[in-house]
């Protein structure tokens, strides 16, 4: 069972893990060992709250595919117990990244003073500038 919040949790029959190779060099052991976990999860058949679900199918997450089904790989540690505790970690962070709420920008305009000073850099760099050209007679 992964636990998303302190009222949201995620069963076991939801996450879907299969142990593949990983890819990349590695040693003698590379080609025999199945290290690598590849993490599947169904958006739309899990027990996540709607809100969870709407937020998930609507982000554009490269991990998120079409259909709805979260997809990670987790190659980083030579284990593969490691490796599942890596992907179930970034599942986790990404159920819970979709559910931050961003505040909302607020338009402003630079202060006076600020423009002032941005104008007065500008002509001291432009004197200095014309400092360092040939002298023209």
């Amino acid at each position: 069972m992964l636990e998303i919040s302190n009222n949201v949790n995620l069963a076991d029959w939801e996450i879907e893990l299969s142990a593949i190779r990983a890819m990349g060099n590695g040693g003698q052991r590379v080609n025999k060992v199945a290290t690598a976990i590849h993490l599947r999860f169904d958006i739309n058949r899990s027990s996540l709250p709607a809100a969870y679900k709407e937020r998930l199918l609507a982000a554009k997450d490269s991990r998120i595919s079409k259909d709805g089904v979260i997809i990670i790989k987790a190659q980083s540690f030579r284990t593969q117990e490691m490796n599942k505790d890596d992907a179930l970690k970034r599942l986790k962070e990404l159920i819970l990244s979709i559910m931050i709420v961003q505040k909302k920008r607020r338009v402003t305009k630079p202060t006076k003073g600020s423009v002032q000073r941005r104008l007065t850099n500008k002509a001291n760099r432009k004197t200095v500038k014309q400092a360092r050209q040939k002298v023209k007679f």
